[in-house]
């Protein structure tokens, strides 16, 4: 039987969007119940947000690991049913007991789940952004024909969604928006010589200067190729064109992002950088509830510094920029290449300054469509791209 509270599927519980959210919804038992966890193979932590959240679903990587799940939550004497894989999960995303789904998924492995969420009709909580960055208009698509709700945890991109009018409908020039900024910190290694990056170790580049994150985003925030799937992902969330879409390094983290208006105003959005933020306002959207991250003090704040992005530093932002100039499946094929060679690095087998190095090459070397047909076009491309950039780190 329903009851009056908004219920939650959290795609990816058990990383840092996932926790995250779990802490927000504690502390509001009396808005939120919990009807579906997933993780892929972290047993352990998916147990432990079984035994306090009491879900009806969860849903893990294996039919081994879900056995193993399934023999604990029984031994603790919990009723939870598990089960496995894509289908489990495209399945709980777009459940009728399902409210809203935070898509906390990382990378491609996110994208079918949080269009089965979309194409239920489901308040999307996008944290993915890789699956729009990969589906583009597939995705809005899917929103809008469905009536589906979506909005942003990324940081920047909920900034910009609150500084933008509540009428706003992706057409910036109806509503005066001159551009969007996003802001980025740049990274851990913002300041340290170029030639230094060539021996730095994946545990450096995952220690965040200002966010807690996973490795995988970590890494893409010390490349700024976060800086520019978000760059993609603000193109398909606003119907903002690339020129109106400008990245400034912003290293104290405290503006989120601000949109820039015709007639001369700049409106940000400032908050200490806690993603707990973001998920509070989107889990409680349009209204607004205790996050549990205390108020910024200005008086300690200290001086907010700004300087435009180099290039030559950070060549992923300019491939970002390039793959959405030219639109179809090069994004797709951008974020496949990224994870790759991500993975790579963090697996010791290629250097930092190797990632760009993978990426460029496979964007070179990938034949691409104009347009995407379908989920299985990008699914197609997405594969071509993971086996060439393979091929060129292991050859």
């Amino acid at each position: 039987m329903r009851t009056g509270r908004q219920r939650i599927t959290i795609l990816g519980s058990t990383g840092s969007i996932g926790v995250s959210t779990l802490d927000v919804i504690s502390r509001h038992p009396e808005r939120y119940a919990v009807y579906a966890l997933t993780a892929n193979s972290r047993i352990d932590g998916i147990l432990l947000q079984c035994e306090r959240f009491h879900p009806e679903v969860a849903v893990v990587g294996s039919p081994e690991s879900a056995q193993v799940l399934h023999a604990a939550l029984r031994k603790k004497g919990l009723k939870t049913t598990v089960a496995y894989g894509e289908d489990a999960l495209c399945e709980v995303a777009a459940a009728p007991e399902t409210d809203a789904v935070m898509a906390a998924i990382v990378g491609a492995a996110g994208l079918a789940p949080a269009l089965a969420a979309a194409r239920a009709g489901k308040k999307v909580m996008l944290a993915n952004k890789e699956a729009l960055v990969m589906s583009g208009q597939l995705f809005i698509d899917a929103v809008m024909e469905n009536h589906a709700t979506l909005l942003p945890i990324d940081s920047e991109h909920n900034a910009i969604f609150q500084c933008l009018p509540a009428t706003y409908q992706r057409s910036p020039g109806q509503h005066g928006v001159d551009k969007v900024v996003l802001t980025a910190s740049g990274g851990p290694f913002l300041t340290r010589s170029l030639d230094s990056l060539d021996k730095v170790t994946p545990e450096q580049a995952v220690a965040h200067p200002k966010w807690v994150m996973g490795r995988k985003i970590s890494v893409d925030s010390a490349t700024m190729m976060n800086k520019g799937l978000e760059v993609i992902e603000a193109h398909w969330l606003f119907g903002i064109p690339a020129h109106q879409i400008e990245v400034v390094i912003h290293p104290q983290s405290i503006i989120h992002s601000m949109v820039s208006y015709v007639d001369g105003s700049m409106i940000a959005q400032m908050g200490n950088p806690d993603m707990r933020v973001p998920i509070a306002y989107a889990l409680a959207y349009p209204d607004r509830i205790v996050s549990g991250v205390s108020p910024l003090d200005l008086t300690q704040m200290g001086q907010l510094q700004f300087e435009k992005p180099d290039y030559h530093r950070f060549p992923c932002l300019k491939l970002a920029y390039e793959a959405l100039h030219a639109g179809g499946a090069t994004p797709a094929i951008l974020n496949a290449a990224n994870e790759v060679a991500v993975q790579a690095f963090l697996d010791q087998r290629i250097g930092f300054r190797k990632i760009d190095d993978v990426v460029a090459r496979v964007l070179d070397r990938v034949t691409t469509e104009k347009s995407l047909s379908g989920l299985d076009s990008v699914l197609m491309h997405d594969h071509a791209a993971r086996k060439m950039a393979n091929s060129l780190i292991f050859s």
